[in-house]
């Protein structure tokens, strides 16, 4: 059977409209609280947030990207490149590329997250391997986690476009930790 890219363009715009509308119809941009988090593993949020029942986060509007699939130890962001994106050689600027690459690694690295505890990106490596101009309608970025531990989580990504062409690559450590909430008055669970 053979892929044809126009075909996976589309099928990646129905992906995309779906989730969006989804999360438009929720709380939209903004942080979840404590409240909303509370007890669920860092996959149950992913989730809550790609049904719209969790606020996404304010950089995918602003960048243009949204987060497409999500599983254990795997995430997918979708990201829409625009010439605001352009640096002034007239391609996609590469800060670009490695916040879509860093959020699908660091959701897939969230995924793995059981109850009580978080992550913060320690290190991200990003290589770019190929220019990108308007004439790519979308990217994916996919990001899997090679590793979760107590204290360590990696991960790699691939940015690809529709065709599969391969755009950059990243890896990710990311320090694993306890997370405290603290409850209205101020004091430490």
């Amino acid at each position: 059977m053979t892929h044809h890219p126009h075909n996976h363009l589309e099928q990646w715009l129905a992906d995309e409209a779906a989730v969006q509308q989804r999360m438009d119809a929720g709380p939209g941009p903004g942080l979840a609280t404590t409240e909303q988090i509370a007890g669920k593993t860092g996959l149950e949020v992913m989730q809550g947030l790609l049904r719209g029942e969790l606020p996404y986060a304010h950089i995918a509007r602003t960048l243009d990207f949204t987060m497409v699939h999500v599983e254990k130890g795997h995430a997918v962001f979708q990201g829409h490149p625009q010439l605001a994106h352009f640096n002034p050689l007239g391609t996609v600027h590469g800060g670009w590329f490695a916040t879509l690459l860093d959020s699908a690694l660091g959701c897939a690295v969230h995924t793995m997250m059981p109850p009580g505890r978080g992550y913060t990106t320690a290190e991200l490596s990003v290589n770019i391997v190929r220019a990108l101009t308007l004439k790519v309608p979308r990217v994916r970025a996919e990001g899997r986690v090679i590793h979760c531990g107590r204290q360590l989580a990696t991960a790699d990504a691939r940015l690809v476009g529709p065709d599969g062409t391969l755009y950059a690559h990243a890896t990710t450590t990311c320090l694993v930790f306890d997370v405290h909430h603290k409850p209205p008055g101020g004091a430490t669970e």
